[in-house]
Formats: structure tokens, C-alpha cells, sequence
């Protein structure tokens, strides 16, 4: 069931499309900063301003850039495609005629859902990477007001930096699987994903809002920039089990949704 998922919606136009987009957008990034190969970009802070400095700069200067609220949207758009498909198609009944139980149908959908997100996280750094190598060249990760990195904390920060990245995306991947399965049309959960990560960021940038913002995902989506800051220190606890959370419980419901409602509901 996982390859099938993974060959029917990965080939997809509409798949390679969005993943070529989030892939342009470090290419172009890298293209509009090359005059400033070297140097600090339009005296900016954080990560973009020394994202010309080199291509593991400029991978996590888009990565920051990406993931809200672009790459949040294109895995919305991915999961709820898995996850709303087979009714979208008329097909969801059929494949419980055949020799593939509620369960192995469930698995072999949430494997696709993990893959394609992994798949649109490594499009941003990979074309970061290759984009920075060939524009900025490798060169030690370099932070405003402090030493560079030396090549095994820069690995490890950008790694972490990554991976803490892949798990927020699943997280919002996991909501929108689960509207997916239990709204009646697949565009119906992604604008209701869509709306979700929109809404949340708005509540995020309210002050007066912040004990309602703790308590949605999308406001630890940004703590993996603290690896980088010089004057902060990096707290991803509370947001990896936030994340985590977050995925159990969309994952529940969908599992919920798919072994007790009709197939063609």
C-alpha cells in the first residue's frame, strides 16, 4: 500500500509542481543575494543577514524564509491529498473489496504522509545547499556577533535545525491527513488546513493573545533559528512535545475516522 500511495501521489503534476516551487525559492533567494557573495546581506540580522557568507547559510536563511507560511501549506496540500483521495476518486470501498484491511490501507496512507513531507523539507535544503555551494562556496557557518562554527557544531546545529523543521511540518502533514479522511472533499480539508496555519500564525503575532498561542503548534514552529542566535538559547523541548502531541492526537482521530466510519461517507 506504501508504494502504491507513494506512486500515485508523488507522480503527480500537481505534486512535482509544488515541490519545484519550494525548491525555486532558495534558487531565486540565492540569485537576489549573489552580489553580496561574501559579505552581510542589506545589514539585516539573524539568519538572513549572513546567508551570502555560505550554502549552509543560505540553506538555513531559506529554510527560515519557507517555512512559514509556504512549506506549511504545500505539506497541507500533499497530506490531504493522501488522505481524501480514494473518496475524491470513488475508489475507497472498492479497495475493502479486495484483501486490504481498514489497518494496512491506514499504514500504508500515514508512510506516504511521512515521505512526501520528508521529500518537501529536503527540496528547500538540498536546493539551498546546492544553490549557496555553487553562488556562496563552503565555508564555515557564520553568525552575526560571534565566532563561526567549526565544521562539527555547524553539522550538528544544522541537523537538529532540520530535523526539528520535519517534525513541526508533520505535525500540520497530520492535521490535514486527518481532514482529509473526515471531511467530505479533499479541497474542503486543505482550505480548512490552509485556514488553520494562517489563523494560528495571526494569533502567534497577537501579545495579548500569547496564552492561546502556546497551545498551537505553529508557535514553536520557529525556535530552531535560536541554534543560530548568539544572544538566545535554544529551547525545543516544550515544542517537540508539542509537535509530538499534535501528531498523536490527529493521528488518533484518523485512525478513528477511517476503522468506524463508511468508506464512502
Amino acid at each position: 500500500m506504501l508504494r502504491v500511495e507513494l506512486t500515485t501521489q508523488l507522480l503527480r503534476i500537481r505534486t512535482l509542481v509544488a515541490l519545484a516551487c519550494l525548491a525555486a525559492v532558495p534558487v531565486f533567494a540565492g540569485l537576489a543575494t549573489m552580489s553580496s557573495a561574501g559579505h552581510r546581506y542589506n545589514n539585516q540580522s539573524g539568519l538572513f543577514g549572513p546567508s551570502p557568507y555560505s550554502a549552509l547559510n543560505h540553506a538555513m536563511a531559506s529554510l527560515q524564509f519557507i517555512a512559514p507560511p509556504l512549506l506549511p501549506i504545500v505539506v497541507a496540500s500533499l497530506a490531504s491529498a493522501i488522505g481524501s483521495a480514494d473518496r475524491d476518486w470513488g475508489t475507497l470501498r472498492y479497495l475493502y473489496v479486495t484483501p486490504v484491511s481498514r489497518a494496512r490501507l491506514l499504514a500504508g496512507k500515514l508512510g506516504a504522509v511521512a515521505v512526501v513531507t520528508a521529500a518537501a523539507n529536503l527540496c528547500v535544503l538540498v536546493a539551498g545547499l546546492l544553490i549557496g555551494l555553487a553562488l556562496f562556496g563552503w565555508h564555515p557557518f557564520h553568525i552575526i556577533g560571534a565566532p563561526d562554527l567549526n565544521a562539527g557544531d555547524a553539522t550538528a546545529r544544522v541537523l537538529a535545525a532540520s530535523g526539528y523543521t520535519l517534525l513541526c511540518m508533520l505535525s500540520i502533514a497530520a492535521i490535514a491527513f486527518a481532514l482529509g479522511l473526515l471531511l467530505p472533499r479533499g479541497a474542503e480539508a486543505l482550505g480548512t488546513a490552509v485556514t488553520f496555519v494562517v489563523v494560528a500564525g495571526i494569533l502567534n503575532g497577537q501579545p495579548a493573545l500569547h496564552t492561546v498561542a502556546v497551545m498551537l503548534p505553529v508557535h514553536y514552529w520557529q525556535s530552531w533559528t535560536h541554534l543560530f542566535d548568539p544572544t538566545a538559547t535554544a529551547a525545543l523541548g516544550t515544542g517537540t512535545v508539542c509537535q509530538i502531541a499534535t501528531i498523536v492526537l490527529a493521528t488518533g482521530v484518523a485512525v478513528l475516522v477511517l476503522l468506524r466510519r463508511d468508506p464512502a461517507a
